[in-house]
């Protein structure tokens, strides 16, 4: 254990910020899965609507340092492919 102060402050900050960072991503598979599950479902206006979540939740996690860039361009490339593939 931390016997500094300032030690001591950044392990409860870090904790804090790892609970957020944990969230956001959780908040973030939800919107994946919910956007995949349209897309197989074949409810191609749903899957449209899902599909503008994801990317924006995906753009948020970069923003926020949950998502490296590359990361999220892969992902969103996937979902567009997942989309234009519906028929």
């Amino acid at each position: 254990m931390a016997n500094i102060k300032s030690a001591k402050k950044r392990v409860v900050v870090s904790e804090k910020k790892a609970l957020q960072n944990k969230s956001y991503k959780s908040a973030m598979k939800t919107t994946i899965k919910a956007f995949e599950a349209a897309v197989e479902a074949g409810d191609k206006e749903a899957a449209a609507a899902a599909y503008t979540k994801a990317v924006k939740k995906v753009d948020q996690a970069v923003s926020h340092g949950i998502l490296k860039k590359n990361t999220a361009s892969r992902k969103k490339s996937r979902f567009t492919r997942m989309l234009n593939g519906m028929n």
